[in-house]
Protein backbone atom coordinates (compact mmCIF):
# COMPACT_ATOMS: atom_id res chain seq x y z
CA UNK A 1 0.00 0.00 0.00
CA UNK A 2 1.08 3.64 -0.41
CA UNK A 3 2.84 5.13 2.32
CA UNK A 4 -0.10 8.37 1.60
CA UNK A 5 -3.06 5.75 1.21
CA UNK A 6 -1.97 4.30 4.41
CA UNK A 7 -2.01 7.84 6.14
CA UNK A 8 -5.49 8.62 4.67
CA UNK A 9 -6.70 4.88 6.10
CA UNK A 10 -6.06 6.35 9.49
CA UNK A 11 -7.79 9.48 9.07
CA UNK A 12 -5.08 11.56 10.02
CA UNK A 13 -1.34 12.54 8.12
CA UNK A 14 1.58 12.26 10.59
CA UNK A 15 2.98 15.65 10.68
CA UNK A 16 6.64 16.29 9.50
CA UNK A 17 8.87 17.58 12.16
CA UNK A 18 10.48 21.28 11.23
CA UNK A 19 13.97 19.64 9.95
CA UNK A 20 16.21 22.23 8.37
CA UNK A 21 16.07 22.41 5.12
CA UNK A 22 19.92 22.59 3.14
CA UNK A 23 18.55 26.35 1.88
CA UNK A 24 17.91 27.63 5.49
CA UNK A 25 21.11 25.58 6.29
CA UNK A 26 23.15 28.04 3.92
CA UNK A 27 21.52 31.32 5.02
CA UNK A 28 21.90 29.98 8.92
CA UNK A 29 25.25 28.81 8.55
CA UNK A 30 26.05 32.28 7.19
CA UNK A 31 25.14 34.19 9.50
CA UNK A 32 26.39 31.81 12.46
CA UNK A 33 29.66 31.90 10.54
CA UNK A 34 29.64 35.52 10.11
CA UNK A 35 28.72 36.21 13.77
CA UNK A 36 31.86 33.97 14.91
CA UNK A 37 34.36 35.90 12.76
CA UNK A 38 33.06 39.00 14.34
CA UNK A 39 33.64 37.30 17.50
CA UNK A 40 37.25 37.23 16.79
CA UNK A 41 37.57 40.48 15.51
CA UNK A 42 35.76 42.29 18.77
CA UNK A 43 37.25 39.64 21.22
CA UNK A 44 40.14 42.34 22.43
CA UNK A 45 37.07 44.48 23.47
CA UNK A 46 35.48 41.94 25.98
CA UNK A 47 37.20 41.57 29.87
CA UNK A 48 39.21 38.40 29.72
CA UNK A 49 38.07 36.81 32.82
CA UNK A 50 33.89 36.61 32.62
CA UNK A 51 32.44 39.14 35.31
CA UNK A 52 29.51 37.32 36.02
CA UNK A 53 28.02 35.64 39.23
CA UNK A 54 27.27 31.87 39.98
CA UNK A 55 23.73 31.56 38.67
CA UNK A 56 23.48 34.62 36.35
CA UNK A 57 23.83 33.24 33.00
CA UNK A 58 21.32 30.73 33.89
CA UNK A 59 19.07 33.61 34.93
CA UNK A 60 19.01 35.25 32.12
CA UNK A 61 17.85 32.68 29.92
CA UNK A 62 14.24 31.15 29.37
CA UNK A 63 13.81 28.27 32.41
CA UNK A 64 11.53 26.06 30.37
CA UNK A 65 12.42 24.82 26.97
CA UNK A 66 10.21 26.00 24.18
CA UNK A 67 6.96 24.54 23.39
CA UNK A 68 6.76 25.58 19.73
CA UNK A 69 9.76 26.11 16.86
CA UNK A 70 11.77 29.42 17.74
CA UNK A 71 13.82 31.56 15.10
CA UNK A 72 17.24 31.60 15.52
CA UNK A 73 16.97 35.71 15.77
CA UNK A 74 16.47 34.96 19.45
CA UNK A 75 19.38 33.09 19.46
CA UNK A 76 21.48 34.98 18.17
CA UNK A 77 20.75 37.62 20.71
CA UNK A 78 21.07 35.63 23.68
CA UNK A 79 24.48 34.65 22.61
CA UNK A 80 25.36 38.54 22.53
CA UNK A 81 23.35 39.70 25.80
CA UNK A 82 23.80 36.48 27.87
CA UNK A 83 26.30 33.90 26.60
CA UNK A 84 29.22 36.04 25.31
CA UNK A 85 29.29 38.34 29.28
CA UNK A 86 29.50 34.91 30.50
CA UNK A 87 32.26 33.73 28.86
CA UNK A 88 36.14 33.73 29.88
CA UNK A 89 37.74 34.53 26.77
CA UNK A 90 40.10 31.50 25.76
CA UNK A 91 41.00 33.38 22.61
CA UNK A 92 41.91 36.34 23.74
CA UNK A 93 45.36 37.93 23.35
CA UNK A 94 45.75 39.34 26.76
CA UNK A 95 45.04 35.55 27.70
CA UNK A 96 48.04 33.96 30.02
CA UNK A 97 46.48 31.75 31.84
CA UNK A 98 46.56 27.61 32.69
CA UNK A 99 47.87 26.86 28.89
CA UNK A 100 46.37 28.35 25.24
CA UNK A 101 43.57 26.80 23.44
CA UNK A 102 43.45 27.92 20.19
CA UNK A 103 40.51 28.06 17.37
CA UNK A 104 41.83 29.09 14.70
CA UNK A 105 39.50 29.62 10.79
CA UNK A 106 41.21 26.35 10.05
CA UNK A 107 40.26 24.24 13.24
CA UNK A 108 36.53 25.62 13.11
CA UNK A 109 36.17 24.66 9.46
CA UNK A 110 37.65 21.50 10.08
CA UNK A 111 34.74 20.79 13.01
CA UNK A 112 31.99 22.62 10.78
CA UNK A 113 32.92 19.40 7.90
CA UNK A 114 32.94 16.94 10.79
CA UNK A 115 29.23 18.45 12.27
CA UNK A 116 28.48 18.60 8.91
CA UNK A 117 29.56 15.30 7.24
CA UNK A 118 28.16 13.24 10.75
CA UNK A 119 30.14 9.67 10.35
CA UNK A 120 30.47 8.17 13.03
CA UNK A 121 34.34 6.62 12.69
CA UNK A 122 34.13 3.40 15.23
CA UNK A 123 35.37 1.20 12.74
CA UNK A 124 36.95 1.55 9.55
CA UNK A 125 33.77 -0.14 7.54
CA UNK A 126 31.47 2.74 9.12
CA UNK A 127 33.32 5.20 7.24
CA UNK A 128 36.73 4.12 5.56
CA UNK A 129 37.53 7.85 4.82
CA UNK A 130 37.50 9.03 8.61
CA UNK A 131 39.81 5.94 9.55
CA UNK A 132 42.57 6.09 6.76
CA UNK A 133 42.75 10.12 7.13
CA UNK A 134 43.27 9.71 10.77
CA UNK A 135 45.86 7.23 10.19
CA UNK A 136 47.55 9.87 7.31
CA UNK A 137 47.66 12.66 9.39
CA UNK A 138 49.14 11.06 12.21
CA UNK A 139 52.20 9.56 10.08
CA UNK A 140 52.31 13.63 9.37
CA UNK A 141 52.75 14.25 12.62
CA UNK A 142 55.47 11.76 13.22
CA UNK A 143 57.36 13.53 10.44
CA UNK A 144 56.71 16.87 10.95
CA UNK A 145 57.44 16.61 14.86
CA UNK A 146 60.64 14.14 14.18
CA UNK A 147 58.86 11.29 16.50
CA UNK A 148 60.44 8.24 16.02
CA UNK A 149 59.74 6.05 12.70
CA UNK A 150 58.33 3.29 15.70
CA UNK A 151 55.65 5.24 15.96
CA UNK A 152 54.15 5.20 12.48
CA UNK A 153 51.21 2.97 11.08
CA UNK A 154 53.49 1.07 8.46
CA UNK A 155 55.75 -0.56 11.33
CA UNK A 156 54.16 -2.42 14.75
CA UNK A 157 53.19 1.24 16.19
CA UNK A 158 50.87 3.56 15.44
CA UNK A 159 48.88 6.93 16.21
CA UNK A 160 45.35 7.46 17.36
CA UNK A 161 43.37 11.20 17.83
CA UNK A 162 42.50 10.96 21.55
CA UNK A 163 39.74 13.38 22.89
CA UNK A 164 42.81 14.40 25.58
CA UNK A 165 45.73 13.53 27.53
CA UNK A 166 43.72 11.98 30.41
CA UNK A 167 41.82 9.68 28.31
CA UNK A 168 45.58 8.78 26.48
CA UNK A 169 46.89 8.13 30.15
CA UNK A 170 43.60 5.74 31.48
CA UNK A 171 44.29 3.82 27.66
CA UNK A 172 48.06 3.68 28.37
CA UNK A 173 47.23 2.19 31.86
CA UNK A 174 45.06 -0.40 30.81
CA UNK A 175 47.55 -1.75 28.48
CA UNK A 176 49.81 -1.46 31.24
CA UNK A 177 47.67 -3.19 33.48
CA UNK A 178 46.92 -5.80 30.93
CA UNK A 179 50.48 -6.40 30.12
CA UNK A 180 51.64 -6.43 33.67
CA UNK A 181 49.18 -8.71 34.90
CA UNK A 182 49.86 -11.78 31.77
CA UNK A 183 53.40 -11.40 32.65
CA UNK A 184 53.33 -11.52 36.77
CA UNK A 185 52.15 -15.12 37.41
CA UNK A 186 49.94 -14.63 40.06
CA UNK A 187 49.62 -10.93 40.36
CA UNK A 188 46.74 -9.94 40.91
CA UNK A 189 45.16 -5.77 40.60
CA UNK A 190 46.09 -5.24 44.03
CA UNK A 191 49.67 -6.02 43.76
CA UNK A 192 50.66 -3.42 40.44
CA UNK A 193 51.79 -0.19 40.71
CA UNK A 194 51.96 3.08 39.01
CA UNK A 195 54.82 5.90 39.45
CA UNK A 196 54.32 9.21 38.44
CA UNK A 197 56.12 12.23 39.23
CA UNK A 198 54.75 15.07 42.08
CA UNK A 199 54.78 17.37 39.22
CA UNK A 200 52.57 14.93 36.93
CA UNK A 201 49.21 16.16 36.04
CA UNK A 202 46.33 15.14 38.50
CA UNK A 203 44.85 13.01 35.23
CA UNK A 204 47.36 10.40 36.11
CA UNK A 205 46.24 9.72 39.49
CA UNK A 206 42.69 10.19 37.99
CA UNK A 207 43.15 7.74 35.13
CA UNK A 208 44.97 5.41 37.34
CA UNK A 209 42.07 5.06 39.95
CA UNK A 210 39.49 4.55 36.95
CA UNK A 211 41.96 1.68 35.16
CA UNK A 212 41.47 0.27 39.12
CA UNK A 213 44.81 0.50 40.74
CA UNK A 214 44.24 1.49 44.45
CA UNK A 215 45.26 4.75 45.80
CA UNK A 216 47.78 3.53 48.03
CA UNK A 217 49.25 1.92 44.44
CA UNK A 218 49.88 4.95 42.78
CA UNK A 219 53.60 6.49 43.86
CA UNK A 220 54.17 9.81 43.58
CA UNK A 221 58.29 10.23 43.09
CA UNK A 222 60.70 12.82 44.29
CA UNK A 223 61.79 15.47 41.84
CA UNK A 224 65.40 17.86 41.29
CA UNK A 225 65.61 21.41 41.89
CA UNK A 226 64.15 21.86 38.47
CA UNK A 227 60.68 20.01 39.31
CA UNK A 228 62.00 16.91 37.43
CA UNK A 229 61.39 13.43 38.10
CA UNK A 230 64.53 11.98 39.88
CA UNK A 231 65.54 8.85 38.12
CA UNK A 232 67.37 7.84 41.47
CA UNK A 233 64.19 8.50 43.51
CA UNK A 234 62.44 6.15 41.04
CA UNK A 235 64.84 3.04 41.27
CA UNK A 236 64.48 3.78 45.33
CA UNK A 237 60.84 3.56 45.11
CA UNK A 238 60.55 0.22 42.73
CA UNK A 239 62.93 -1.43 44.61
CA UNK A 240 61.16 -1.16 48.00
CA UNK A 241 58.14 -2.40 46.48
CA UNK A 242 59.46 -5.25 44.93
CA UNK A 243 60.98 -5.49 48.70
CA UNK A 244 57.58 -5.68 49.76
CA UNK A 245 56.05 -8.33 47.17
CA UNK A 246 54.45 -6.12 45.08
CA UNK A 247 54.61 -5.82 40.93
CA UNK A 248 55.84 -2.64 39.52
CA UNK A 249 52.97 -1.72 36.64
CA UNK A 250 53.87 1.60 34.52
CA UNK A 251 55.71 4.87 34.83
CA UNK A 252 54.31 8.31 33.38
CA UNK A 253 56.39 10.98 33.05
CA UNK A 254 56.04 14.42 31.19
CA UNK A 255 57.58 16.42 29.24
CA UNK A 256 56.27 19.46 30.18
CA UNK A 257 54.12 19.53 33.03
CA UNK A 258 51.15 21.80 33.96
CA UNK A 259 52.97 23.59 36.98
CA UNK A 260 56.36 24.71 35.81
CA UNK A 261 56.77 23.08 32.36
CA UNK A 262 59.37 20.76 33.69
CA UNK A 263 60.57 18.25 31.58
CA UNK A 264 61.08 14.54 33.35
CA UNK A 265 64.53 12.68 32.23
CA UNK A 266 62.67 10.28 29.95
CA UNK A 267 65.72 8.56 28.62
CA UNK A 268 66.32 7.45 32.14
CA UNK A 269 63.17 6.74 33.02
CA UNK A 270 62.55 4.53 30.33
CA UNK A 271 65.92 2.48 31.10
CA UNK A 272 65.08 1.64 34.49
CA UNK A 273 61.05 1.34 33.07
CA UNK A 274 62.96 -1.42 30.96
CA UNK A 275 64.97 -3.18 32.94
CA UNK A 276 61.80 -3.86 35.60
CA UNK A 277 59.75 -4.57 32.61
CA UNK A 278 57.02 -1.62 33.45
CA UNK A 279 54.97 0.24 30.80
CA UNK A 280 56.65 3.71 30.07
CA UNK A 281 54.07 6.46 28.98
CA UNK A 282 54.88 10.19 28.15
CA UNK A 283 52.74 12.66 28.42
CA UNK A 284 53.78 15.78 26.13
CA UNK A 285 51.16 18.22 26.97
CA UNK A 286 51.81 21.28 25.70
CA UNK A 287 55.08 21.06 25.32
CA UNK A 288 55.37 18.43 22.55
CA UNK A 289 53.90 20.80 19.66
CA UNK A 290 57.54 22.88 20.10
CA UNK A 291 59.23 19.63 18.36
CA UNK A 292 57.38 20.99 15.24
CA UNK A 293 60.60 23.53 14.77
CA UNK A 294 64.09 21.63 15.14
CA UNK A 295 65.62 23.75 17.70
CA UNK A 296 63.14 22.86 20.07
CA UNK A 297 63.53 19.06 19.31
CA UNK A 298 64.58 18.40 23.01
CA UNK A 299 61.14 17.66 24.24
CA UNK A 300 61.37 14.27 22.31
CA UNK A 301 64.64 13.11 24.50
CA UNK A 302 64.51 9.76 24.96
CA UNK A 303 61.09 9.01 23.02
CA UNK A 304 62.31 6.30 21.42
CA UNK A 305 62.84 3.94 24.77
CA UNK A 306 59.09 4.81 25.40
CA UNK A 307 56.02 2.58 25.32
CA UNK A 308 53.46 5.48 24.36
CA UNK A 309 53.41 9.00 24.20
CA UNK A 310 50.83 11.91 23.67
CA UNK A 311 50.05 15.76 23.44
CA UNK A 312 47.96 17.93 22.76
CA UNK A 313 47.84 20.18 19.56
CA UNK A 314 44.33 21.55 21.00
CA UNK A 315 46.95 23.42 23.21
CA UNK A 316 50.00 25.11 21.21
CA UNK A 317 49.33 23.59 17.54
CA UNK A 318 46.52 26.06 16.53
CA UNK A 319 44.00 23.16 16.56
CA UNK A 320 40.88 23.95 18.37
CA UNK A 321 39.44 21.20 21.27
CA UNK A 322 39.39 18.42 21.62
CA UNK A 323 42.50 16.80 19.87
CA UNK A 324 45.26 14.58 21.26
CA UNK A 325 47.63 12.79 19.13
CA UNK A 326 48.47 9.72 20.32
CA UNK A 327 50.81 7.22 20.07
CA UNK A 328 52.28 3.52 20.95
CA UNK A 329 55.17 1.58 20.19
CA UNK A 330 53.13 -1.70 19.90
CA UNK A 331 49.47 -1.17 18.91
CA UNK A 332 48.18 -5.13 19.96
CA UNK A 333 49.44 -4.05 23.62
CA UNK A 334 47.05 -1.48 23.52
CA UNK A 335 44.06 -3.03 21.19
CA UNK A 336 44.33 -6.43 22.85
CA UNK A 337 43.73 -4.33 26.15
CA UNK A 338 40.94 -2.50 24.47
CA UNK A 339 38.98 -4.36 21.86
CA UNK A 340 35.87 -5.81 22.52
CA UNK A 341 33.86 -7.15 19.58
CA UNK A 342 29.92 -7.94 19.72
CA UNK A 343 28.41 -9.67 16.77
CA UNK A 344 26.85 -6.53 15.55
CA UNK A 345 30.21 -4.68 15.27
CA UNK A 346 31.53 -7.83 13.19
CA UNK A 347 32.52 -7.01 8.88
CA UNK A 348 34.58 -8.80 6.54
CA UNK A 349 37.30 -6.02 6.30
CA UNK A 350 38.03 -6.14 9.92
CA UNK A 351 37.76 -9.95 10.32
CA UNK A 352 40.72 -10.34 7.59
CA UNK A 353 42.46 -7.76 10.42
CA UNK A 354 43.67 -5.53 7.23
CA UNK A 355 42.07 -2.33 8.16
CA UNK A 356 42.32 -0.18 11.26
CA UNK A 357 39.42 0.31 13.77
CA UNK A 358 39.94 3.28 16.31
CA UNK A 359 37.15 1.94 18.52
CA UNK A 360 39.92 -0.62 19.69
CA UNK A 361 42.10 2.21 20.45
CA UNK A 362 40.20 4.24 22.54
CA UNK A 363 37.61 3.78 25.68
CA UNK A 364 34.00 4.63 24.13
CA UNK A 365 32.88 2.97 21.07
CA UNK A 366 31.81 6.15 19.11
CA UNK A 367 34.21 8.43 17.25
CA UNK A 368 33.80 11.63 15.74
CA UNK A 369 36.23 12.83 12.52
CA UNK A 370 38.53 14.42 14.10
CA UNK A 371 41.34 14.02 12.27
CA UNK A 372 39.22 16.74 9.78
CA UNK A 373 40.22 19.75 11.93
CA UNK A 374 43.86 18.43 12.13
CA UNK A 375 43.97 17.91 7.84
CA UNK A 376 43.15 21.84 7.33
CA UNK A 377 45.08 23.19 10.13
CA UNK A 378 48.44 21.33 8.32
CA UNK A 379 47.36 22.47 5.42
CA UNK A 380 46.82 25.58 5.69
CA UNK A 381 49.76 26.48 7.71
CA UNK A 382 51.81 24.12 6.92
CA UNK A 383 54.85 23.36 8.62
CA UNK A 384 56.81 26.57 7.81
CA UNK A 385 53.69 28.42 9.32
CA UNK A 386 53.43 26.60 12.72
CA UNK A 387 57.27 27.00 13.19
CA UNK A 388 56.55 30.90 12.75
CA UNK A 389 53.68 30.38 15.51
CA UNK A 390 55.58 28.54 17.91
CA UNK A 391 58.87 30.98 17.47
CA UNK A 392 57.01 33.78 18.20
CA UNK A 393 55.39 32.70 21.14
CA UNK A 394 59.00 31.16 22.76
CA UNK A 395 60.68 34.07 21.78
CA UNK A 396 57.89 36.21 23.37
CA UNK A 397 57.92 34.29 26.60
CA UNK A 398 62.30 34.58 26.57
CA UNK A 399 61.65 38.02 26.42
CA UNK A 400 59.21 38.54 29.47
CA UNK A 401 61.94 36.12 31.32
CA UNK A 402 64.46 38.86 30.58
CA UNK A 403 62.51 41.29 32.25
CA UNK A 404 61.80 39.13 35.21
CA UNK A 405 65.35 38.74 35.83
CA UNK A 406 66.26 41.98 35.37
CA UNK A 407 64.21 43.35 37.90
CA UNK A 408 64.92 44.01 41.34
CA UNK A 409 61.89 42.93 43.01
CA UNK A 410 61.11 39.53 41.07
CA UNK A 411 62.56 36.41 40.34
CA UNK A 412 62.02 33.04 38.09
CA UNK A 413 60.76 30.41 40.06
CA UNK A 414 61.27 27.71 37.80
CA UNK A 415 63.49 27.68 34.60
CA UNK A 416 61.87 28.68 31.63
CA UNK A 417 62.85 26.84 28.10
CA UNK A 418 59.76 27.79 26.11
CA UNK A 419 56.68 29.36 26.25
CA UNK A 420 55.65 29.12 30.08
CA UNK A 421 57.51 32.04 32.72
CA UNK A 422 56.88 31.11 36.26
CA UNK A 423 57.87 33.81 38.47
CA UNK A 424 57.34 36.04 41.87
CA UNK A 425 57.65 39.19 43.35
CA UNK A 426 60.05 38.99 46.72
CA UNK A 427 57.16 40.37 48.42
CA UNK A 428 55.89 36.40 49.50
CA UNK A 429 52.88 35.29 49.01
CA UNK A 430 50.35 37.89 50.29
CA UNK A 431 52.09 40.35 47.59
CA UNK A 432 51.49 37.73 44.64
CA UNK A 433 48.03 37.01 45.30
CA UNK A 434 47.60 40.64 44.91
CA UNK A 435 49.38 40.82 41.98
CA UNK A 436 47.47 38.17 40.46
CA UNK A 437 44.12 39.88 41.52
CA UNK A 438 45.15 43.24 40.13
CA UNK A 439 46.05 42.20 37.04
CA UNK A 440 43.10 39.46 36.27
CA UNK A 441 40.24 42.19 37.51
CA UNK A 442 41.44 44.80 35.46
CA UNK A 443 39.83 42.59 32.47
CA UNK A 444 42.97 43.47 30.15
CA UNK A 445 44.62 40.12 31.14
CA UNK A 446 44.07 36.46 32.89
CA UNK A 447 47.10 34.59 34.82
CA UNK A 448 46.82 31.97 36.93
CA UNK A 449 49.42 30.27 39.68
CA UNK A 450 50.70 27.69 41.08
CA UNK A 451 52.58 26.52 44.22
CA UNK A 452 56.64 25.54 43.31
CA UNK A 453 58.35 24.68 47.18
CA UNK A 454 55.01 25.52 48.93
CA UNK A 455 55.29 29.15 47.56
CA UNK A 456 52.46 30.77 45.86
CA UNK A 457 53.93 31.45 42.29
CA UNK A 458 52.33 33.13 39.11
CA UNK A 459 52.61 31.60 35.79
CA UNK A 460 52.13 33.50 32.23
CA UNK A 461 51.80 31.40 29.47
CA UNK A 462 51.85 32.46 25.82
CA UNK A 463 50.58 30.89 23.19
CA UNK A 464 47.27 32.74 21.94
CA UNK A 465 47.10 32.93 18.31
CA UNK A 466 46.02 36.36 19.09
CA UNK A 467 48.50 37.41 21.10
CA UNK A 468 51.51 39.92 19.74
CA UNK A 469 54.62 41.28 21.57
CA UNK A 470 52.57 44.36 22.76
CA UNK A 471 49.85 42.28 24.68
CA UNK A 472 53.10 40.51 26.29
CA UNK A 473 55.10 43.92 27.10
CA UNK A 474 51.39 45.37 28.01
CA UNK A 475 51.32 42.51 30.51
CA UNK A 476 54.42 42.88 32.04
CA UNK A 477 54.07 46.84 32.32
CA UNK A 478 50.79 46.04 34.29
CA UNK A 479 52.59 43.18 36.67
CA UNK A 480 55.43 46.40 37.63
CA UNK A 481 52.49 48.58 38.15
CA UNK A 482 50.66 46.39 40.12
CA UNK A 483 53.86 45.37 41.90
CA UNK A 484 54.48 49.32 42.57
CA UNK A 485 51.24 49.61 44.45
CA UNK A 486 51.67 47.33 47.09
Amino acid sequence: MDPQEHEADQGTATPAAPHMTPDELRLWGERFLDWVAGYHERIESFPVLSRVQPGEVAAGLPQSPPAAPEGFDAVLDDLDRVIVPGLTHWQAPGFFAFFPSPATGPSILGDLLSSGLGVQGMLWASSPACTELETLVMDWLVELCGLPRRFRSDGAGGGVIQDSASSSALCALVAARERALASSAGATLADLVIYTSSHAHSSIYKSARIAGFGADRVRYVGSDESYAMSPEALEGAVAADRAAGLVPCATVATVGTTSSLAFDPVARLAAIAGAEGMWIHVDGALAGAAAVCPEFRFVNRGLGAVDSYCFNPHKWLCTNLDCTAMWVADREALTGALSVTPEYLRNPESEKGTVIDYRDWQVPLGRRFRSLKLWLVLRWYGAEGLQTHIRSGVAWAQQFAGWVRSHPDFSLAAPAPLNLVCFRHRGGDEANRRILAALNDSGRFYLTHTVLDGRYTLRLSVGTVSTRAHHVEAAWEAITEAAARL
